[in-house]
């Protein structure tokens, strides 16, 4: 009487099983990390940022490009830096000196200050 009994079951569906188990919660896995990633913080802000950045140097291109009133009522102008820089050589070239006076009487008519406002006087005069 042979005790023992012959219980070679194969091994191998379990090893399918075990291995497609592992697939499925990896998948499972990859899928969620696919659907709770947030998407990048600065990627709407990059394009507005792209659109502002090529607004500013379309006008910094206008301004440097083309002669314009900076403040009509002090008469100052901006000009092209070729024109200006034709004017400074006209005038530095032929008088020095009187460019040099033009120039200072230019800045102190560009900063001067407002005429101080009169004192209320007392009421007790």
């Amino acid at each position: 009487m042979n005790s023992q009994t012959d219980n070679s079951r194969p091994i191998w569906p379990y090893v399918i099983a075990i291995l497609g188990a592992f697939l499925i919660v990896a998948a499972l896995v990859r899928a969620m990390v696919h659907y709770t990633q947030p998407p990048a913080l600065g990627e709407d802000r990059a394009a507005v940022r792209a659109k502002t950045l090529a607004e500013l140097r379309a006008a910094e291109a206008e301004a440097l490009e083309h002669p314009a009133w900076v403040d009509k009522e002090k008469g100052f102008v901006r000009l092209p830096i070729e024109d200006a820089m034709k004017l400074v050589e006209r005038d530095w070239g032929h008088d020095p000196a009187a460019a040099r006076s033009n120039l200072i009487s230019r800045v102190e008519k560009a900063t001067e200050l407002p005429p101080k406002a009169p004192e209320k006087p007392s009421q007790f005069e």
